[in-house]
C-alpha cells in the first residue's frame, strides 16, 4: 500500500488526484474507491494510504483510506490481538 497526501478534491465532481510520497505524477482518485463511513471525500494536503491501478488515461488511487485513521485501525487490531494471546 502506497502513501500520499490529496493535491486537491473536487467534491461537485467527485473526483480529485494524489502525490504519491517520494513521486512526482498525479493519481487519479475517484469518491467511489474513498474507503470511509458517510460522505465520502478528500481534503487537500491530508495524508492518505492507497493502491495503484493502471487506468484507461493513467493511474488511478484506490482502495484510499485516511492514513491516521488506518493508523488507528492498525493499532487497535494490534492490541487486540495481543489481549487474546495473554
Amino acid at each position: 500500500m502506497a502513501s500520499g497526501k490529496v493535491k486537491w478534491f473536487n467534491n461537485a465532481k467527485g473526483y480529485g488526484f494524489i502525490n504519491e510520497e517520494g513521486k512526482s505524477d498525479d493519481l487519479f482518485a475517484h469518491y467511489s474507491a474513498i474507503q470511509m463511513d458517510g460522505y465520502k471525500t478528500l481534503k487537500a494536503g491530508q495524508s492518505v494510504e492507497f493502491d495503484i491501478i493502471q487506468g484507461p488515461k493513467g493511474l488511478h488511487a484506490v482502495n484510499i483510506k485516511d492514513a491516521a485513521a488506518a493508523a488507528a485501525a492498525k493499532a487497535q487490531g494490534q492490541t487486540a490481538s495481543e489481549t487474546a494471546r495473554a
